[in-house]
């Protein structure tokens, strides 16, 4: 199974703390937005082939990245030239 944060909202940037609490507690119930059904997915390595990752500022996740460790994942961040104008909760471009 293939877990991809960051299709509704971006998971990395906004709900990291929940995104941990749910792999601590090894599942996460999800309730399809079309018709409210609810499911529940395990969360262990044993089950996952990988973690994708879709976000514009992973930064709240940096410090937690040991515990994805047993996890196989695809991380896509997005860097922009926006102003804070136009993303308000994107951190600016620090360069590498």
């Amino acid at each position: 199974m293939i877990i991809n944060t960051g299709v509704r909202t971006d998971i990395p940037a906004f709900y990291s703390k929940c995104l941990f609490n749910r792999i601590d507690e090894g599942y996460a119930l999800v309730r399809n937005p079309y018709n409210n059904q609810l499911s529940k997915y395990l969360i262990n390595p044993n089950v996952v082939d990988c973690l994708s990752f879709c976000s514009k500022n992973p930064e709240p996740m940096i410090k937690n990245l040991g515990k994805l460790a047993e996890f196989n994942q695809f991380w896509f961040v997005t860097i922009t030239s926006y102003e804070k104008d136009i993303e308000r909760n994107v951190p600016p471009y620090k360069g590498c």
